[in-house]
């Protein structure tokens, strides 16, 4: 079964699995805030940091299972697996998208 997801979510999910951080403009708003793992990271240059030191740390890939619409915002829910104990797992990412980009994002397991 295939999820049609908007295309910015798409386009982060890409970044995720393919270690691309470098192109977070192509996804994120310019302001955007990303909450994960207790912090908070403000701006492209911030959330470009946070996905590649992310990734580094634990070689993630987020495979999509869900998708619904919910007081504003798009939560998808995935399969988080990677080098972390109790690999895989499944993680709500709550989206706000406007205007074709994340305006915000938060994770939680």
């Amino acid at each position: 079964m295939s999820i049609h997801l908007p295309d910015p979510i798409a386009r982060y999910v890409q970044i995720a699995n393919f270690n691309t951080p470098e192109a977070v403009p192509e996804c994120f708003a310019p302001d955007a805030i990303v909450h994960d793992e207790g912090q908070t990271y403000e701006g492209l240059a911030a959330i470009r940091n946070w996905m590649a030191t992310t990734k580094k740390k634990y070689g993630h890939t987020v495979a999509p299972l869900e998708l619904t619409e919910r007081g504003g915002q798009s939560i998808l829910k995935a399969r988080l697996a990677g080098s972390f104990p109790g690999s895989p797992i499944t993680v709500n990412f709550s989206f706000v998208l406007a205007d074709g980009k994340i305006r915000s994002l938060e994770i939680r397991s």
